[in-house]
């Protein structure tokens, strides 16, 4: 496992859908993962330390968990099975450990409350690193499509962003 922390909080601008982000310790590899939009504020709330009147879901956990007498010990991002992040909840209660099935935002949202420790699995790092970085086959290899290729490359996203 690789300990993770948390890098921050983006919007993906094609689906307007929020991502999480996770880096390494040493911050050389990343997670980006997709999440639900009250997942990101639950998240933020957390990371920004802003205090609410009653407890949120995330927070009536941690006071559950509390309560009985048990700890987080720390949070896993373990796998992506088409298209979907899996994370486990690792969860000491009684000298007994109990590894608990979780979307990564609940078990993120858990780990930032009560300041465990969160990882990601080796190998589901590896596949993302080779699926960034896979060599694209040429497809078209005539000279028209050489011009295109030359000058799709020496665009940049930002000659084309809105700029208010």
């Amino acid at each position: 496992m690789v300990e993770m922390k948390i890098f921050g909080l983006a919007l993906d601008e094609h689906s307007q859908v929020p991502i999480l982000i996770l880096k390494d310790l040493e911050e050389k590899r990343i997670l980006p993962i997709w999440i639900g939009a009250m997942e990101a504020m639950s998240i933020s709330i957390s990371l920004n330390k802003i205090s609410m009147a009653r407890p949120l879901t995330h927070d009536l956990m941690i006071n559950i968990l509390n309560t009985i007498g048990a700890k987080i010990t720390k949070v896993c991002v373990v796998s992506l099975k088409e298209g979907t992040y899996y994370a486990e909840i690792h969860i000491e209660m009684n000298d007994t450990v109990y590894v608990i099935d979780s979307r990564p935002s609940d078990a993120i949202a858990l780990a930032i409350r009560c300041n465990a420790k969160i990882f990601a699995k080796e190998e589901l790092l590896e596949d993302l690193e080779k699926h960034l970085t896979q060599q694209h086959e040429v497809v078209l290899k005539d000279e028209e499509s050489e011009k295109w290729t030359k000058f799709l490359e020496k665009l940049q996203e930002d000659d084309f962003k809105y700029k208010m």
